[in-house]
C-alpha cells in the first residue's frame, strides 16, 4: 500500500507505449460522498462551484452566513435551502425529489430486514437486524404489530424508541455491508443515521401520533432539507471523507445533519438547530476510521445507531437551550478539518491501526 500524500483513498493512472516510455499520469482521489477530484484540478472545481453559489439567492458557506439570512428574511433553515433549490428546480420538483430520497431509505429498509444470514467479506459478521425486527414486533404486543408501512402508529411503542432507531440504523448499514441499495447520506459508511433519526422524527416525535399523511411529508421534506444545509457546511469547510479526516467526518457529519433536521422539524429556531449541529459533532471530534478487514462492517455498522441515538440526544439539549451558546458550528467544523489533517493515517481508512490490527479477524 502506498498512502498518497493527499490522502489514502487515492489511485494513480499512468498510461505507457510498447517501449515503457510513460506518456501520461493522473492521480484522482474519492473525497465522500461520491465526488471525485483530480489532482491540480482542485482550484479550477472549486471556482466553478463558487462562480455557480453567487447565482443562488441566498448563497453560504459558513453557519454565520446561513443564519444571517434567516435573520434577515426571517426564514428558517430548511427554507433558506428551499429557496435556493427552488432557484433551480420547481417546489414540486423539490417535495418529489425529496419525498423519493425518504421511499429509498424505507426500501433499503425493508429489503434488509428480509435478508437474513452472515455479511459477505469473511468477518462473519451476523446480520441482526431480520431477528431484532421480529423481537419488536413480539414485544411490542400490539394488535397491528404485523404492519409493514408504518401507518399503524401503535406499533411503535414509546418506551421502544432506542430500540427502533438501533433498528433502522442496523439494517441500513448491514445492506451496505452487503453491497444492497442505500442513499448516500453523506456517506455509504455513515448511510443509517439520517433515516434512523428521520424515522424517528416521523414515529415517536410529540405530536405525530394523529399527523395527516401530508403533515408526515412536510416533515420528510423540512429535514431534509436542513440536514442538506449543514451537509454543505462541511463539504464547504471541512471534509465528508473518512480517508481525509477520519470517521469525524463521516459519522460524525452525519450525527450532525441528523440532529440540525431533527431540531427544525420538533420546533427548533435557526440558533438551535445550529445549536444541535454543532453539539452533535463536537461529540464526535477524533473519531476514528478502523474498519476491520477494511469492511464497512465493524465497527461501522454499531457506530452508526451509537450516531444515530447522539444526535436525537444533541436535538433535544438544543431545543431544551435558547439557541445561545459557548462554540458555534462553523468552530466545531473547523476544529474538525484541523483534528483531521493532524490524525495520523492509520486512522484514516487504511486498517492500518486500531481495531484493524488489534482484533483477529478470523
Amino acid at each position: 500500500l502506498t498512502v498518497l500524500p493527499r490522502h489514502t483513498n487515492g489511485m494513480t493512472f499512468t498510461v505507457s507505449d510498447a517501449d515503457g516510455n510513460v506518456l501520461h499520469t493522473a492521480t484522482f482521489f474519492s473525497v465522500g460522498g461520491g465526488f471525485i477530484v483530480r489532482e491540480g484540478g482542485e482550484d479550477a472545481a472549486q471556482q466553478e462551484l463558487d462562480e455557480s453559489k453567487k447565482e443562488l439567492p441566498l448563497p453560504f458557506r459558513t453557519a454565520a452566513e446561513l443564519l444571517e439570512h434567516c435573520r434577515e428574511t426571517g426564514l428558517g433553515i430548511s427554507d433558506v435551502m428551499r429557496v435556493n433549490e427552488e432557484d433551480s428546480r420547481t417546489p414540486e420538483e423539490i417535495r418529489a425529489g425529496l419525498l423519493h430520497i425518504w421511499s429509498v431509505m424505507e426500501d433499503c429498509v425493508q429489503t434488509s430486514l428480509k435478508r437474513e444470514g452472515v455479511l459477505p467479506g469473511g468477518l462473519k459478521v451476523r446480520r441482526r437486524a431480520p431477528d431484532w425486527y421480529e423481537r419488536l414486533k413480539k414485544e411490542s404486543s400490539r394488535p397491528d404489530a404485523d404492519s409493514q408501512d408504518g401507518d399503524g402508529q401503535d406499533f411503535y411503542d414509546q418506551k421502544y424508541w432506542q430500540e427502533w432507531v438501533n433498528l433502522i440504523a442496523l439494517a441500513v448499514n448491514e445492506e451496505n455491508a452487503s453491497g444492497g441499495r442505500v442513499v448516500t447520506a453523506p456517506t455509504n459508511g455513515a448511510a443509517g443515521i439520517i433515516p434512523a433519526v428521520l424515522f424517528y422524527a416521523l414515529h415517536f416525535a410529540p405530536g405525530m401520533e394523529n399527523a395527516s399523511q401530508e403533515d408526515r411529508d412536510d416533515v420528510v421534506v423540512r429535514f431534509l432539507l436542513a440536514a442538506g444545509a449543514v451537509g454543505v457546511l462541511y463539504k464547504e469547510q471541512a471534509s465528508i471523507s473518512g480517508a481525509e479526516v477520519g470517521c469525524q467526518g463521516e459519522v460524525g457529519s452525519a450525527s450532525s445533519m441528523a440532529a440540525a433536521g431533527l431540531a427544525e422539524v420538533m420546533g427548533g429556531s435557526p440558533a438551535q438547530v445550529e445549536n444541535a449541529a454543532e453539539i452533535a459533532m463536537e461529540h464526535n471530534l477524533g473519531l476514528t476510521c478502523d474498519p476491520i478487514g477494511g469492511l464497512v462492517q465493524v465497527p461501522c455498522i454499531e457506530r452508526n445507531a451509537i450516531a444515530a441515538a447522539k444526535a436525537i440526544n444533541a436535538a433535544k439539549m438544543a431545543l431544551w437551550g435558547d439557541g445561545s451558546h459557548r462554540v458555534s458550528l462553523d468552530e466545531v467544523i473547523v476544529t474538525m478539518r484541523e483534528t483531521g489533517k493532524d490524525m495520523s493515517s492509520k486512522y484514516k481508512e487504511t486498517a492500518m491501526g486500531g481495531l484493524a490490527v488489534n482484533v483477529v479477524e478470523c
